[in-house]
């Protein structure tokens, strides 16, 4: 399905854009609508969940994008047709991408002022007025950014985590061309890291790529350099992902900060492989990243693109982006649905290139400039 060479060569360049669309977002029409957008915009990878009905739905998406090739070069886009790679995560123990936030609606009292539904970036938590409606959280748009947790005025919401496992992941790969695995770790987990890269290894030939996402942590070179030492084999291409500040690029542009420092940590370490960011990434993220020096210049004689951040993905932020567009399309009566009645960009041709030209101007920060 994938011209993977285009989508590589932004990593080796080091103008690699990732679309996080969520490890445990299941809202089938967001992620369909949101790698339409990001596919035509330029993205190099769309990271989405380990889940049949995502992983079709994030498919279809990106062959009408293809189909949109021709399209977009004449409204001044440079997408041509190569698709971006195809990633789903795998964690090795309890993590914050991994879980869905649950409370009891009817243990909440009349007079709150249910301050989660407010503060809820994916929309997650809806309050009805009748008993027969759904009231709490809508579960395939959670993605466990965790911020209602501390705001509920009673202490009534909690989450639940869970683990994707390879056993789960590999049928995927075989059957439904996943193109890439990113796997998520926490300091201190070698024993969970080795066990999971074990049931990985009879998969890894199959795969163009592999991520390895983790958080700071006292330790953390250390602990990079000793599961580097596990990965055999070795992948065709290899990914450090630093996860500055998990699911925060939308709150502000101080959220970018403590990315961009691990990522200074990690190239420090020259592990081999490349450094990408995410976890806080905005619109900010690009221009610290210029300021710093730390963003290959191909017109530089000095070019080593693993001595250089490769790659930024977004997650949170590429989403609330976009989330205006989304919103309105929904509230509008579509004819053109898939089987289950949701609603096709493609068919508001106006909402699809306005939605485009927004991620446009997140995906050509890293592309601009990088290529001269």
């Amino acid at each position: 399905m994938t011209d993977l060479l285009a989508p590589l060569q932004s990593l080796k360049q080091g103008n690699w854009f990732k679309l996080i669309c969520g490890a445990s977002f299941q809202h089938l029409p967001t992620v369909r609508n949101l790698t339409l957008a990001y596919t035509l915009a330029g993205a190099d990878c769309i990271d989405v969940a380990a889940d049949t009905a995502v992983i079709a739905a994030t498919q279809e998406a990106l062959m009408v994008a293809k189909s949109l090739a021709k399209v977009a070069q004449e409204r001044g886009f440079a997408f041509t047709g190569n698709l971006p790679l195809l990633m789903v995560s795998v964690n090795d123990g309890e993590d914050p991408h991994f879980r869905k936030a649950e409370f009891n609606s009817q243990h909440c009292p009349s007079d709150c002022l249910k301050p989660c539904e407010k503060i809820c970036p994916a929309q997650a938590i809806l309050f009805n007025n009748t008993k027969d409606e759904l009231s709490g959280v809508i579960r395939e748009k959670c993605y466990g950014c965790g911020r209602c947790l501390p705001i509920c005025p009673y202490g009534i919401i909690y989450t639940k985590s869970y683990v994707s496992t390879l056993g789960e992941v590999a049928p995927l790969i075989m059957s439904m061309g996943i193109d890439a695995v990113e796997i998520h770790t926490q300091v201190g987990r070698l024993a969970e890291f080795q066990r999971l890269w074990a049931a990985m290894t009879p998969w890894v030939d199959k795969l163009k790529l592999v991520a390895i996402s983790c958080n700071d942590g006292e330790g953390l070179i250390d602990y990079l350099k000793a599961i580097y030492d596990l990965i055999v084999p070795r992948p065709g291409f290899l990914i450090w992902q630093t996860d500055g500040r998990s699911m925060s690029g939308d709150i502000g542009d101080g959220t970018t900060i403590a990315t961009v420092k691990l990522g200074q940590k990690v190239l420090t370490a020259n592990l081999p492989g490349y450094v990408q960011l995410a976890g806080g990434t905005n619109s900010y993220t690009v221009s610290k990243l210029q300021s710093m020096g730390l963003l290959n210049d191909l017109g530089s004689q000095d070019h080593n693109p693993q001595s250089k951040i490769a790659g930024v993905a977004y997650g949170s932020y590429a989403r609330v982006l976009l989330s205006s567009i989304l919103d309105e399309l929904e509230s509008k009566e579509v004819i053109n649905t898939d089987s289950q009645g949701n609603s096709r960009l493609e068919a508001r041709p106006e909402l699809l290139w306005e939605a485009v030209r927004l991620a446009h101007t997140l995906v050509s920060q890293i592309k601009s400039g990088r290529l001269r």
